[in-house]
């Protein structure tokens, strides 16, 4: 252990004390840690005393050893695993850092630097908690006695400004041909589902379909946490709220798909379907607003359909599951199914379009990438020379 990781959080500790108290500004608190320093570590060189401040500072201000990672523009998510191991994904690679915390107590000290803005906090009694970062970025949270080895935070980073479908052909992500295809289907008002797995980047393939909806349309998006940035003039953005920490208070995303009815929407935008809130997505679509646009977690096309019915049937309203299979045929038009392949790298595996067939939805294929290769059918075509 770093020989001054004892004094730093000692030091800490009566900075966090004087900050809950409301006795000192951060102005304040760096001359009281520079004088602290100064005078219980004056066997230190300078220099050392000079560091030693600053760590206290970092500590006690900022999010500590995290805050190079959270300026590094080429990191995607930071993970802690308790005190001792931080990991970070770029470019759809996980990799070990050298970073440590001195202690769980540390951890615990960025958790709450991260939390207490937002009026959230974890405790034995709530040791799970989602919240957002000022910039967007989408943060969990898991503590003992729940993480057994300390405790856990995941950041995922947020683009500001997302990509375009362009930018995504560019990366490799899909085709250019299917980029320009699938932003004609959204600006004719198809109504596509982005299916796949966790970290397959079904967000950002979804902001960037969304880039292709007409300028003069209002758009409502709905998400558990704001990651969306879509550059429309006319865009409302709604983030469903957890209950407090007297269980009052919550708005979820099926309150905010209603009350989005309400609000003359031409579009509507959901970042996740994950629970009933899918049956009020598909009465949307099937009553004059088409064209909107949504992701669930699937392993397939054919897995996504079945989700979003399994999901529909969830809100308990009695119906049957032959009407909900009618309801997702009527509603649906696409389905785009996205990877994240061994090498890190995302991109649309697939493109499935939604049929009417005898009880309920069918799939026919209009897109497939298989051995590298992208495999087409029509109404897009034979496969470009320079696909």
């Amino acid at each position: 252990m770093d020989p001054f990781d004892e004094l730093a959080e000692a030091l800490r500790s009566r900075l966090i004390d004087r900050a809950r108290a409301g006795d000192a500004g951060v102005g304040e608190v760096g001359a009281e840690v520079r004088a602290l320093v100064d005078s219980e570590a004056a066997a230190l060189g300078e220099e050392d005393r000079a560091a030693l401040a600053d760590r206290v500072i970092r500590l006690a201000t900022g999010l500590g050893p995290l805050e190079p990672l959270l300026a590094d523009a080429a990191v995607d998510e930071v993970m802690v695993n308790g005190a001792g191991a931080v990991f970070v994904e770029r470019g759809g690679r996980i990799e070990a850092t050298g970073v440590r915390f001195g202690t769980d107590a540390e951890v615990m000290h960025a958790i709450e630097r991260i939390l207490a803005p937002l009026g959230r906090r974890v405790d034995e009694a709530s040791p799970m908690c989602d919240a957002r970062l000022a910039d967007g970025s989408r943060v969990n949270v898991v503590i003992p006695p729940l993480a057994v080895d300390g405790p856990c935070l995941t950041v995922r980073r947020f683009r500001r400004g997302g990509f375009s479908l362009d930018d995504l052909a560019a990366a490799g992500t899909l085709p250019r041909p299917l980029a320009s295809f699938l932003s004609g289907c959204v600006g004719e008002r198809c109504s596509i589902l982005v299916s796949g797995g966790t970290g397959s980047g079904k967000t950002t393939t979804l902001n960037a379909l969304s880039g292709a909806i007409p300028p003069g349309e209002r758009i409502v998006t709905i998400e558990d946490a704001a990651e969306l940035s879509l550059r429309q003039p006319h865009v409302v953005r709604l983030e469903a709220r957890p209950p407090s920490l007297e269980g009052s208070g919550e708005v979820t995303i099926r309150d905010l798909v209603r009350n989005a009815l309400r609000m003359r929407p031409d579009r509507i935008v959901v970042g996740e379907v994950r629970g009933p809130e899918a049956l009020d997505m598909l009465a949307a679509l099937t009553t004059g607003h088409d064209g909107s646009l949504t992701t669930v977690h699937a392993s397939s096309p054919e897995d996504a359909i079945r989700r979003v019915e399994t999901l529909a049937l969830m809100a308990g309203v009695g119906l049957p599951h032959a009407a909900v299979r009618e309801q997702v045929a009527s509603a649906l038009d696409l389905v785009v199914h996205q990877v994240r392949a061994a090498d890190g790298a995302r991109r649309v595996e697939a493109v499935a379009q939604v049929v009417r067939v005898a009880g309920g939805p069918g799939l026919r294929e209009l897109f497939r990438l298989r051995d590298g290769r992208p495999l087409w059918r029509p109404p897009l075509g034979p496969a470009p020379a320079d696909a």
